[in-house]
């Protein structure tokens, strides 16, 4: 844990998704965007497979699913649609490696988390995997196993790179309050037990032991305290959902030396205000908690709000030069 609290975080990356479908000027783009915490960007533009669903069940052992007309299905062997998800996740790593030669420091990586997945994905009757407790645990142990050879890869390619693990987890909150529709949509799945959820997490998350490891969510209600205890190094949110309810909840997780990555840029196309404006809310979420203002630089990593695949190409180059400067105002004037 000593190797993860000296880690050195960059000031601002992006989420993961990116708009277009060309894996070379996507990379090109993070990384000249994040010289020192670039990420590897996710084109859900591309089709089935490239979206987050299919790409993260492209990652799984001995799980394969394949698309059908109600979404993400589990079955029986690798098909078309795995195939298609595994040769993109090639490219983007291989655009990834071209762009990163000679690097060293924090690279992001992100995969779908194990209850948005058990959310998302079907079983053969149709039903979400979330809705048999067996079938949740078989695809988080996949998944664990799945992203323990991804990173090796990833090792290997950028053997510089300090890695960091994200999970994606917008589906917690639902799944948490019992909100997740059953197929039929009259009805919905029963709330998970929050150590269950707790559980699976940690052991998703203590497959990368040399690196810290992000959870994203971009809903309100991020619970806080439970992501700390199932292992997250940093939290990952949309900035603009959060009330004053959540104040002690993130006081403790700075106290603690938990990273926020603050999502305070607009995820879709957008005025944007200047640098300084941007962080003005998290300056001011500081002085109401009563945090030492010269640890907001090392206490948070700025962000959009979400991915930005539904961004046109010239805002989501505009959206990550603009968290890099909004970074740097926030080191160079924390008061």
């Amino acid at each position: 844990m000593s190797e993860k609290s000296d880690f050195k975080w960059g000031p601002a990356t992006g989420v993961g998704s990116m708009p277009g479908g060309d894996a070379r000027e996507a990379a090109k783009t993070v990384t000249g965007s994040f010289e020192d915490f670039p990420f590897l960007a996710e084109l859900p533009a591309r089709g089935p497979g490239a979206d987050m669903i299919g790409r993260t069940a492209g990652l799984l052992v001995d799980l394969y699913a394949r698309v059908e007309p109600s979404g993400w299905r589990i079955g029986d062997r690798p098909g078309r649609d795995t195939r298609r998800a595994r040769s993109w996740l090639g490219e983007d790593l291989d655009a990834l490696e071209e762009f990163t030669q000679g690097y060293e420091g924090p690279l992001k990586v992100q995969a779908v988390g194990p209850w948005t997945l058990a959310a998302a994905l079907e079983l053969r009757n149709g039903e979400a995997a979330l809705s048999d407790p067996g079938a949740c645990r078989d695809l988080a142990g996949s998944l664990a196993e799945g992203l323990r050879t991804h990173l090796a890869d990833l090792r290997r390619r950028v053997p510089g790179a300090q890695l960091v693990l994200q999970l994606d987890e917008p589906s917690l909150i639902a799944v948490l309050r019992g909100h997740v529709k059953t197929a039929s949509e009259y009805r919905t799945h029963r709330a998970v037990d929050r150590q269950v959820v707790e559980s699976a997490l940690r052991d998703v998350l203590g497959v990368h032991t040399d690196g810290p490891a992000v959870v994203h969510s971009c809903a309100p209600d991020v619970p806080f305290a439970l992501l700390r205890r199932a292992g997250a190094d940093a939290i990952s949110f949309d900035f603009s959902l959060l009330t004053e309810r959540d104040d002690e909840a993130i006081g403790e997780a700075v106290e603690s030396g938990t990273r926020l990555f603050a999502g305070v840029v607009p995820g879709v196309d957008a005025p944007l205000s200047d640098p300084a404006g941007s962080v003005m809310g998290v300056r001011t979420l500081w002085r109401r908690l009563g945090l030492n203002p010269g640890s907001l630089a090392e206490s948070v990593v700025v962000t959009p709000s979400c991915g930005l695949a539904g961004a046109s190409p010239a805002y989501a180059r505009a959206a990550l030069a603009h968290c890099a400067r909004a970074a740097r105002s926030l080191a160079d004037n924390p008061e």
